[in-house]
């Protein structure tokens, strides 16, 4: 087997340094024209190819930046994801990604993993057990050794970077009141993301939207789940209610088990009850009927938070912390009734 031939080899058969070698393959001005070709022409004759570690460095900059993500099963994330790839390879980025699959201690080990030089900088959205014991330690000393992070969509106040987050409380305030706007005189809540800030905002929006149109705030109505919980047992004792006429769903899943059980249960969608979930995936624009949904634009934000995760990076100065707010939209489809 031929040696691999490595910048050290390059730089040992001139006696020049690494570092010239490096930045005559790299047609710098800084070396002559003469050492540029002949450094060239060697490494071409043997075949070179770069080192990626190698050149991080010396360069101290990897071209790569670290992706988590606390669930990729939620199409809101996958969405993101695309968003995050398609902007790293414009401004000549690549990805190491992990799913965290909202555990705490994933989330930590692959900070651990990968801070030391892996990567230079990350895009976080925080698991479901880091939002509920509130240990953001990890990356916080990540933040003070050096390495950037833009957290996105489930984010906290206790660490100060980039952010990139959805109205959360007015896609929901807004949402609500289009069910009411159509008719609907009680609506209930359906939650199973309880622990996670996100879901926090949008029963705060759910509420605001009650209590500005006189509606009085039920919280018996107002469905908590756990993902031990049984979620059709739990939903058949709040359905049992007939006043019952507009549902809103906090997430994606719980919005077609939902659809699913009020089929089952005969009634007319949307004339007897009206649905509105979170988020604008694939799924409820397949079923039947076709949910209405709150889309957050996932794709959008990604691609957000990739440019100003870069944008520190590269920047030779100093940049004030920002947090980007991204407004929601209502897709109108057909479980929900036209304004009149």
């Amino acid at each position: 087997m031929i040696p691999k031939i490595t910048l050290k080899k390059i730089a040992a058969e001139f006696n020049v340094s690494i570092a010239t070698v490096s930045k005559a393959l790299n047609d710098s001005h800084d070396i002559s024209t003469k050492t540029k070709e002949k450094i060239q022409e060697f490494a071409k004759k043997h075949h070179y190819k770069p080192n990626k570690v190698a050149l991080s460095l010396l360069n101290k900059k990897t071209k790569t930046l670290g992706v988590i993500i606390p669930n990729i099963m939620n199409s809101f994330f996958t969405e993101v994801f695309v968003g995050i790839e398609e902007k790293a390879t414009e401004l000549g980025y690549s990805l190491i990604s992990c799913i965290s699959n909202e555990s705490y201690e994933k989330e930590l080990n692959t900070v651990e993993l990968l801070k030391s030089g892996t990567i230079d900088g990350f895009i976080v959205s925080l698991a479901e057990e880091t939002q509920i014991n509130k240990n953001f330690t990890h990356l916080i000393d990540a933040i003070n050794e050096g390495v950037p992070v833009v957290l996105f969509d489930r984010v906290t106040d206790e660490i100060k970077c980039d952010k990139v987050i959805v109205n959360d409380f007015e896609g929901a305030r807004h949402a609500t009141n289009h069910l009411i706007k159509t008719g609907c005189k009680k609506i209930a809540l359906v939650s199973v993301i309880d622990n996670l800030s996100v879901g926090k905002l949008r029963v705060e929006g759910y509420k605001k939207a009650l209590s500005d149109t006189f509606i009085s705030i039920d919280e018996k109505i107002i469905v908590r789940l756990t993902k031990k919980e049984d979620f059709e047992t739990s939903m058949k004792i709040i359905l049992a209610d007939k006043n019952i006429d507009g549902l809103l769903c906090l997430e994606e899943s719980s919005a077609l088990e939902s659809l699913k059980l009020i089929k089952s249960m005969n009634y007319k969608i949307p004339q007897e009850m009206s649905i509105i979930c979170f988020t604008n995936g694939k799924l409820p624009q397949y079923v039947s009927p076709t949910i209405t949904t709150i889309s957050q634009h996932g794709k959008y934000i990604g691609e957000t938070a990739t440019k100003m995760l870069v944008d520190r990076i590269e920047s030779k100065q100093e940049i004030e912390f920002s947090t980007k707010i991204i407004k929601t939209s209502l897709i109108e489809r057909e479980t929900t009734k036209q304004l009149k």
